[in-house]
């Protein structure tokens, strides 16, 4: 019997999704769990199996097309079997979906500022191919207040001559009009440059859409505060140096240092390692760290669990697999969900200082900036030293500017007493 596939949700975020690749064309035989499509969600391109035995009837989405979650991805039934009453009947029901979904709304309910109203059915996306344009200023003239070019005749005929742009020359004669002489007297060679405008556009990405939605929901949701802090990195290099040299050929970065000092403050500040759940506070006793990686269409965030526990060596292990699967496409949900707490480390780009939008449901994420060697004063001498400054970013609903500060003041005094972090088994 025909049966209807549907675009599967994939991530808790996911509202609609881009088949990357077909691995059956409609007439293949189909076995339970045969690789069907590969799906691009908001954070991977994952691989999706069929649930049953069939023939492949129909494609709902062809390659490379977007279609939102629950909608016809492709019939399975038995061969040859029509399936064309079932297709009108889903693509019928979806249609009044649709129309309830779109339609206007006779009652306007006031809602608590704190409780802003979300739509029902996500709006539908145009996708777009990319589009390039130019525009050139060199027909652009320098008008006169009627709108006529400020030049005489024979400094138009002149400037053409010389494949000059007549629009770019200051003009002597009256009113600032181009005369002759202007065109005879120009220093600049036979040739001007001549300035264009120019863009390309592109379909935003499915990564993109769901990192606009989320921040921009983050950002105008949670009331963010700021807390930045210096801190002296000089012994923390003095101690990696002396890790490295001991485990070689394995490293520890500064990242993986940053990481171990904040799973330790979070322990003995827990009120920051929490979250804001509307009518709730949820305070957690685990600790799992969300890493901030880059790729190309935007940012992942996968999640070093139970940080607090591991040795700085796994630690290192984690984000370096986790960074590799990001950029690769090949994160699992599970390896980007339950953080409690994010950093977002820009140092290694050589930015300084800079500030973080929280990651839902995280009530705070920390800002890393770069050690920047300078001048500093110890025991009353300007000598060289190093120095590091983060930002804590607080959703104030949750952190109050005292707690947000002590849980700063004990992650500073980890990395500027690395003895503290390691502890037996801490390497």
């Amino acid at each position: 019997m025909a049966e209807i596939v549907k675009m599967p949700k994939l991530s808790d975020t996911m509202t609609e999704g881009v088949v990357a690749e077909w691995h059956k064309k409609v007439g293949d035989e189909v076995a339970a769990g045969d690789l069907l499509a590969e799906i691009e969600t908001d954070k991977a391109t994952m691989e999706f199996e069929s649930f049953q035995d069939g023939y492949l009837l129909y494609i709902g989405v062809e390659k490379g097309k977007t279609a939102p979650v629950d909608s016809v991805l492709c019939i399975l039934g038995g061969k040859g079997e029509s399936y064309k009453e079932l297709l009108a009947s889903a693509e019928k029901e979806q249609a009044s979906e649709d129309k309830v979904a779109e339609a206007p709304k006779k009652e306007i309910i006031s809602t608590p500022a704190s409780e802003p109203v979300k739509a029902s059915k996500p709006a539908p996306v145009v996708e777009s191919a990319p589009i390039a344009a130019t525009r050139s200023y060199a027909s652009v003239p320098a008008a006169s207040d009627n709108g006529r070019l400020k030049a005489s005749p024979l400094a138009k005929r002149l400037a053409d001559e010389k494949g000059l742009n007549i629009t770019m020359l200051q003009g002597s004669g009256e009113g600032g009009r181009v005369v002759k002489r202007d065109i005879e007297n120009y220093q600049g060679g036979g040739t001007q440059f001549v300035g264009r405008e120019s863009f390309t556009e592109e379909p935003v990405s499915q990564m993109r859409k769901v990192i606009a939605s989320r921040l921009a929901e983050s950002k105008f949701t949670a009331p963010h505060f700021y807390l930045t802090i210096e801190m002296d990195m000089d012994a923390c290099i003095e101690a990696r140096n002396s890790i490295n040299k001991v485990i070689a050929p394995q490293k520890v970065s500064f990242n993986d240092l940053v990481i171990k000092a904040v799973a330790k403050a979070l322990r003995k500040h827990p009120k920051v390692n929490a979250s804001w759940l509307g009518d709730r506070i949820r305070y957690n006793e685990h600790v799992h760290i969300g890493v901030a990686v880059a790729v190309e269409e935007g940012l992942l965030v996968p999640v070093v669990r139970f940080a607090d526990g591991k040795r700085l060596v796994q630690i290192g292990d984690e984000v370096k697999d986790m960074a590799a699967k990001a950029k690769a496409k090949k994160l699992q949900p599970e390896d980007w969900a339950g953080n409690t707490f994010t950093i977002s480390n820009l140092g290694m780009f050589g930015i300084e200082e800079f500030t973080a939008i929280i990651n839902p449901p995280d009530a705070c994420i920390m800002a890393v900036g770069a050690i920047i060697e300078k001048p500093v004063v110890k025991n009353g001498q300007v000598v060289p030293g190093n120095t590091m400054k983060v930002t804590l970013s607080c959703d104030h609903r949750v952190v109050d500017g005292a707690v947000g500060s002590a849980f700063l003041l004990t992650f500073k005094n980890y990395l500027e007493n690395p003895v503290l972090l390691l502890g037996e088994q801490s390497i």
